[in-house]
């Protein structure tokens, strides 16, 4: 991942306010510490912190069409930038940069071209031409990005909310899948797939085409000139990633840096996570690194934890913290790039509240609603987690042609029917359930959805709330909502969260970018509705899916719980 900050129609000129952005772009340099750049026309500036992962000797940022007239500050991967090449055989790159293309096709194209990239992206485009710009973000939000105003009139674009806040009036969420004109005015969406609008799904389900199309979307993702390796906690998402990428890897471009796959693992010791992915790892012959953390140490990172990921939001700050502190021992590895497994939950009904879905139409509809707040939850996490220590993660389960092939089948094959031993995301376990050539051991294939947080192990929830508890009084609590009267929160460990996040970012738009609402299991509000219980057991841990997870709470523990959130991953 790289960061990029632009900072468009500036009034001030002077040597104070270019050392100003340069300053800002600065708190960006652990998304991409590579090498700087910074690119300046007449009251435009582009600035870009690179993270070299493709062409590293030569692809260095802003980047540019032939004669210069056209600038671009890119975070993100283009995997089809080989093929788009093709259709740009009369342009002359300067690069191998996959980036580049995004200049070029601008040229060629005009405004129109953003849905012909397959990738991962965020882009600040400048026309100097006309003195004109674009920005844009990918179909999901995989890789964030952030639009502010200042009182001077300009319009700035910012990877992290930490380099434009202070400097800004007005700031928000740049909303994926959409594009901004200068020219035109306003934000418009670019991303219109068929599962948008919500309506059910006919096609048939074809367990081959559907292991194809994610087979497909992993050995894209071998796309790399650094070392990598697959994030394998050992749950179903992340080992068929790490089976598929094993066994594609002697043919792609990563083979470079050898024939044995490297996976990572994170969790407290004994963790279910830590035994399964040895498991995994086992199997599939990897050369597995488990590392173990303390709760403790997981409490002392929350500061910075919070600051990196830029939220107050539960679940994802107790997802993100065994992430964070993975990823810089990853990073400490030599290791550039990460393959993971977010976004199959969500797609596939794979959270344990599903198993309350009443009808096929519902559960499409949640899954839907899911996959259009990922950018608030999973993305972020796994895009800022691993970003914060110069690691750049890739989500091989959000491609967009993967997604229309599973948002596309008829949503009764979702649906979990113990009475036919269809389990959560049975759709996806059967594809890959090959008795000839297996992925993956039966046991492994068919074990139950733990979400992230929970399968570093349980302690660690429990450490957080016991932490949160001895910080915040009761008194605290019960004046939480004249404190916080937006997005009130209602635990005290949300309150602790809260607190922190509120001293990085004190202003109104801030807090306004954390979504909220009441959640169980990672469900949206509406979800909530499924069960009666749930309104007494408002907590975004699998654990809290009474009747369904096998190490659900216990009644004492549910009198005890009440925590906003939504979203983390297997």
């Amino acid at each position: 991942m790289c960061g990029i900050l632009a900072v468009l129609g500036i009034a001030d000129h002077s040597q104070a306010k270019r050392s100003r952005i340069i300053e800002l772009s600065r708190r960006l340099r652990h998304r991409g510490p590579d090498w700087s750049g910074l690119y300046y026309h007449q009251d435009n500036y582009l600035a870009h912190q690179r993270l070299a992962i493709v062409d590293p000797a030569s692809g260095d940022q802003p980047l540019y069409n032939e004669d210069k007239t056209v600038v671009v500050t890119v975070n993100g991967e283009i995997y089809n930038h080989k093929e788009l090449r093709e259709k740009l055989k009369s342009h002359v790159f300067r690069t191998g940069s996959d980036c580049e293309v995004i200049a070029h096709l601008y040229e060629e194209y005009g405004e129109e071209f953003v849905n012909m990239l397959d990738g991962m992206f965020s882009f600040v485009l400048l026309d100097t031409r006309d003195n004109s710009f674009i920005a844009a973000r990918d179909a999901i939000g995989i890789t964030p990005l952030y639009m502010g105003w200042g009182l001077d009139g300009s319009t700035w674009f910012a990877s992290e909310m930490k380099a434009l806040s202070d400097d800004c009036e007005q700031f928000t969420t740049f909303l994926p899948g959409h594009i901004y004109s200068s020219k035109n005015g306003g934000l418009r969406r670019w991303y219109n797939p068929p599962w948008y609008t919500e309506q059910i799904p006919s096609a048939p389900y074809e367990p081959l085409v559907l292991r194809r199309a994610f087979e497909k979307a992993v050995v894209k993702r071998l796309m790399t000139d650094v070392p990598f390796g697959v994030l394998l906690s050992g749950g179903l998402d992340s080992s068929l990633v790490a089976s598929v990428a094993s066994r594609y890897l002697a043919d792609s471009a990563a083979a470079q840096w050898g024939n044995q796959l490297h996976t990572f693992c994170v969790g407290l010791k004994g963790s279910p996570d830590l035994k399964a992915a040895r498991e995994v790892a086992d199997y599939l012959g990897t050369r597995h690194h488990e590392f173990h953390f303390e709760v403790q140490e997981g409490i002392d990172a929350l500061e910075e934890v919070i600051y990196h990921v830029e939220t107050y939001d539960v679940t994802t700050i107790r997802a993100s913290t065994p992430m964070f502190l993975m990823s810089r021992k990853i990073k400490s590895l030599g290791v550039k790039m990460v393959i993971s497994g977010e976004g199959s939950d969500e797609i596939f009904g794979g959270y344990l509240y599903f198993h309350k879905a009443p009808n096929k139409e519902e559960l499409h509809e949640e899954t839907c609603r899911k996959i259009k707040a990922l950018h608030l939850y999973d993305c972020l996490r796994a895009n800022k987690s691993t970003s914060a220590w110069g690691v750049e993660a890739r989500v091989p389960f959000l491609d967009k042609e993967f997604i229309n092939v599973a948002m596309g089948i008829d949503p009764e094959w979702k649906m979990i029917k113990p009475d036919l031993k269809r389990i959560e995301k049975w759709i996806l376990r059967n594809a890959f359930d090959d008795e000839e050539k297996p992925y993956l051991p039966k046991h492994i294939l068919y074990r139950q959805k733990e979400q992230f947080s929970d399968g570093v192990g349980y302690s660690w929830i429990d450490g957080l709330k016991d932490h949160a508890n001895q910080q915040v009084t009761d008194a605290m609590l019960a004046n939480a909502s004249f404190v916080y009267p937006e997005n009130t929160p209602t635990t005290k460990e949300g309150y602790y969260y809260r607190s922190i996040f509120e001293r990085f970012f004190p202003k109104n738009a801030a807090r306004s970018t954390v979504p909220g609402g009441p959640s169980v299991a990672c469900s949206t509000a509406k979800a909530v509705d499924w069960d009666a219980a749930w309104s007494k057991n408002l907590d975004p841990s699998g654990r809290a899916a009474l009747g369904v997870h096998v190490a659900a709470y216990d009644d004492e523990a549910n009198e005890a719980t009440a925590i906003n959130g939504s979203a983390t991953k297997e």
